[in-house]
C-alpha cells in the first residue's frame, strides 16, 4: 500500500487547486484537515477518516460555496493550454464557455493554400487572430504529433482524417491547436458539466466533429444559432448574420434549468381570453377527450367522470402539456390527468358535464426557448406583455451600444447570461479560457458564479480588470491576477520573450500597470514615440486631458526624456510618463525636472510633475503615476454599472 501524503496546514485553496474543489469542501466540512490522506497512487480521490454526508456538500455548495468560499476567482495571463494542463484540477469546472479566436473574415482562398514560404509560429494577439501552419519551428507539426499520440478516443483519428483532407495550412494548424486544448477542457469539466463553443460557420462543421469525437455524438445537445448582425449587402450570396455556439454535455446527467422566452401577443390574443382576473386559457367543454371509445386506460372513468359512457376518451392536447413546464411524455392518461388537476391546470366544477382547463398567463410563463436565438428589429410591441422585440435581450451590440468596449469580437452580456443560468447553479465554477475582454466573466460575476478566466494577451487582463471595477465597484467579489511579473526579475523575463516574439506584451503589460491604453498594435508602422495615453478630467468642460506614455525594456539615456516632451508637445499633453525597467540617470531626472509642473487652471494649489519616470520595480511596489484624479478617468471605455443579481428566473 502506498504512502499517505499528510495534509496538515493545507489550505483549502491549495487542496482544491491540487486534488479538486471536491476534496477541498469535504476537507472543509470535516473541519479537521490533519484527519484527512491522500495516497500518492491516486491524487484525486480523498481518503477520509470519518464519513461524510454528501448533502452536507451540497449544503455547502449552497452557502459558503458561493458566499463565503476561501477559492477566490481566477484570472490567468498566457497560453490557456499550459494553464488548463498546470492549474485547473480534473472535473473541477461545472460550465465552460469558449469563444476561440479565428479571423472569419480571412479570404478563403487564403486560408485554404498550402504553405511553403517562410512563416512564423500561431501567434494569438488582441484585435488579431493569425493561426499558421509553420514551416520553421514545427510548433503545428508538434502539436498535431502530440494530439495523434497522446489524446484518448477517436480524436487521434479524426485529427489524421482532417489532414489528409485539408493539408497543412492554415486550418488544419487552427483545428490541431483546438484539438490540445479540447482534450483538456474535456479532463476538467464535471460529469454533470455542460460546454458551449461560439464559433461562425467558416469553421463550424469541423469543430462539431472534434466536439463529436472528445465529448461523444451522444453527448451533443443543440447547434444554436445566434445572430450576430444586422445584413450584408454587398455579397452574392444569402447574407452571412449568424454565428454557431455548439452545446455539449460531457454525461447524460448534466445541469439543465430550463429557460423560457415570453410569449408573442398575438398568440395571447388567440388562444387565451381576458377577463378580470387577467389572461386565462379559452378551453372549454370535451378538450381533454377525443371522439370514440378506447379499451385501455384512457377510456376509463377518472375523478367521476366516465368517458366512454359519452362515446369519448382521454385525450390530452399536446398544447395544453405545453403549457406545463414538465415532462409527462411517461405518464398514462390517467397520471397526466392528476399531475395536471395538482397543478391547478384542471379544475372540477359542479354542474360541469367534464372536466375544465384553465390556465391564467403569469409573469414565469412562455415558451421554451429554442436553439434559434435571433433578435428581429421592428418587431417591438408584438411579445407580450413586454416593449421589447423579439429576443431583444440577446440582439447583437450596436457601434453605438453602452456595452461595447471597443474589443472586435465583443458578445452581449445578456446572451452569456442566459447560457450561464440555463447551464449552472450559483456558486458553480465557470471557465472562459479564451476570454478576450471577459463578457463570459461579467456575466459569471452578475449571477453569483465562480470564474476563471485565461487569456493570452496583457491588454485583455487590462481591460477585464476595468471592466470587472466599473461594472460591479464595490460589490465585485475578490479575484486573483496569475501569470503576470509580480518582480522585476519575472519582468525581465517577459522583455526578453517579448523580443522574441514581439515586444507590444511587454510594453502592454507595463502601460496596465499605469492604467494606460496602448496607443497603437502591432502591426503600427513608423513608432510615433508614444506607446499608450491616458485620458483624465480636471474641470466641467467635459474634454479630456491627455497623458502619454513610453515604455522602455532596455538601454535608457537623457535623450529619451528630451524625446518624449516633444512627443508631448506635438500630442498637446499636459503629462508624460516615461516607464523604465533599468534605473534612470541623473541627467534623466535633470532633464525630467527641467519641464516643470502641470497645475490645473481650477485647482491652483495643486501640481503635478509634467513629466515623470517610473520604474517597474516602483510600480511594483504600488507607485502611482501623479495626475488629477478628480473625476472619473476616460482612458479605457466605461463598462456601465450593473449590479449583480440572485438566481433569474427562467424567463428569458
Amino acid at each position: 500500500m502506498s504512502n499517505p501524503i499528510d495534509l496538515s496546514g493545507w489550505t483549502f485553496d491549495e487542496i482544491a487547486a491540487k486534488f479538486g474543489e471536491e476534496a477541498a469542501i469535504q476537507a472543509g466540512i470535516a473541519a479537521d484537515p490533519d484527519t484527512w490522506e491522500l495516497t500518492d497512487d491516486d491524487f484525486t480521490r480523498m481518503r477520509p477518516a470519518i464519513e461524510v454526508d454528501p448533502e452536507l456538500v451540497e449544503q455547502w455548495r449552497r452557502t459558503q460555496g458561493k458566499q463565503n468560499s476561501t477559492i477566490k476567482n481566477k484570472l490567468y495571463f498566457g497560453d490557456n493550454l499550459d494553464i488548463l494542463r498546470n492549474h485547473v484540477a480534473d472535473a473541477s469546472v461545472d460550465l465552460i464557455y469558449l469563444d476561440p479566436p479565428f479571423n472569419s473574415n480571412a479570404n478563403y482562398n487564403v486560408l485554404f493554400q498550402e504553405k511553403s514560404g517562410q512563416q512564423s509560429a500561431a501567434q494569438i494577439t488582441a484585435f488579431e487572430d493569425t493561426w499558421h501552419w509553420d514551416t520553421e519551428t514545427l510548433e503545428s507539426e508538434r502539436a498535431y504529433q502530440d494530439v495523434v499520440t497522446n489524446a484518448p478516443g477517436k480524436l487521434p483519428d479524426l485529427l489524421q482524417a482532417m489532414r489528409s483532407f485539408l493539408g497543412e495550412n492554415d486550418m488544419m494548424a487552427y483545428l490541431t491547436m483546438m484539438a490540445q486544448r479540447m482534450v483538456e477542457l474535456h479532463r476538467v469539466l464535471k460529469d454533470t458539466g455542460n460546454i458551449y463553443l461560439h464559433c461562425d460557420p467558416t469553421a463550424s462543421h469541423y469543430l462539431k466533429l472534434m466536439m463529436d469525437a472528445v465529448f461523444g455524438a451522444e453527448n451533443f445537445r443543440n447547434e444554436i444559432v445566434w445572430r450576430r448582425t444586422g445584413t450584408h449587402n454587398k455579397v452574392q450570396r444569402f447574407a452571412p448574420i449568424h454565428d454557431v455556439i455548439l452545446f455539449y454535455s460531457k454525461t447524460g446527467n448534466y445541469k439543465w434549468k430550463g429557460i423560457k422566452r415570453p410569449y408573442m401577443k398575438e398568440h395571447v390574443e388567440e388562444y387565451f381570453v381576458q377577463d378580470e382576473h387577467g389572461w386565462r386559457t379559452d378551453y372549454y367543454g370535451n378538450v381533454l377527450t377525443g371522439s370514440g371509445t378506447r379499451g385501455g386506460e384512457s377510456g376509463k372513468p377518472w375523478r367521476g367522470f366516465d368517458p366512454t359512457a359519452k362515446g369519448r376518451h382521454w385525450a390530452i392536447p399536446r398544447r395544453l402539456l405545453e403549457d406545463v413546464d414538465e415532462d409527462m411524455s411517461s405518464l398514462s392518461q390517467h397520471q397526466k390527468l392528476e399531475r395536471l388537476y395538482e397543478l391547478g391546470s384542471i379544475k372540477i366544477q359542479e354542474g360541469h358535464a367534464w372536466p375544465v382547463y384553465e390556465h391564467y398567463i403569469t409573469p414565469e410563463d412562455g415558451q421554451a426557448a429554442a436553439d434559434i436565438w435571433a433578435y428581429q428589429p421592428y418587431t417591438e410591441g408584438s411579445v407580450f406583455g413586454r416593449h421589447t422585440g423579439i429576443d431583444a435581450d440577446v440582439r447583437w451590440l450596436s457601434t453605438t451600444d453602452q456595452e461595447r468596449l471597443g474589443y472586435p469580437t465583443q458578445k452581449p452580456e445578456a446572451l452569456l447570461e442566459r447560457i450561464v443560468s440555463a447551464s449552472s447553479n450559483e456558486g458553480d465554477l465557470v471557465l472562459d479560457p479564451f476570454c478576450g475582454c471577459g463578457t463570459a466573466i461579467a456575466a459569471a460575476e452578475r449571477l453569483n458564479r465562480r470564474w476563471i478566466g485565461i487569456d493570452i494577451t496583457h491588454i485583455a487582463i487590462t481591460l477585464i480588470r476595468h471592466r470587472l471595477q466599473d461594472t460591479f465597484k464595490d460589490e465585485l467579489k475578490p479575484y486573483e491576477v496569475l501569470g503576470q511579473p509580480q518582480d522585476v526579475a519575472s519582468a525581465q523575463a517577459l522583455a526578453t520573450d517579448s523580443e522574441n516574439s514581439g515586444r507590444y506584451q511587454f510594453e502592454w503589460w507595463a502601460l496596465g500597470l499605469v492604467d494606460a491604453r496602448p496607443a497603437q498594435d502591432r502591426k503600427k508602422g513608423a513608432d510615433s514615440g508614444i506607446d499608450g495615453y491616458i485620458n483624465f478630467f480636471d474641470d466641467n468642460s467635459g474634454k479630456a486631458k491627455r497623458i502619454v506614455a513610453q515604455v522602455k525594456s532596455g538601454h535608457v539615456t537623457r535623450n529619451q526624456i528630451a524625446t518624449l516632451k516633444g512627443d508631448m508637445e506635438r500630442e498637446e499633453a499636459e503629462i508624460g510618463l516615461f516607464i523604465t525597467l533599468r534605473e534612470p540617470t541623473g541627467p534623466m531626472r535633470a532633464e525630467a525636472a527641467s519641464a516643470g509642473f502641470y497645475t490645473p487652471e481650477h485647482f491652483p494649489d495643486a501640481q503635478y510633475p509634467r513629466v515623470q519616470i517610473l520604474t517597474i520595480e516602483e510600480l511594483l511596489n504600488g507607485k502611482r503615476a501623479d495626475y488629477p484624479r478628480l473625476a472619473p478617468e476616460a482612458t479605457f471605455r466605461q463598462a456601465p454599472r450593473r449590479r449583480r443579481r440572485g438566481e433569474q428566473s427562467r424567463m428569458v
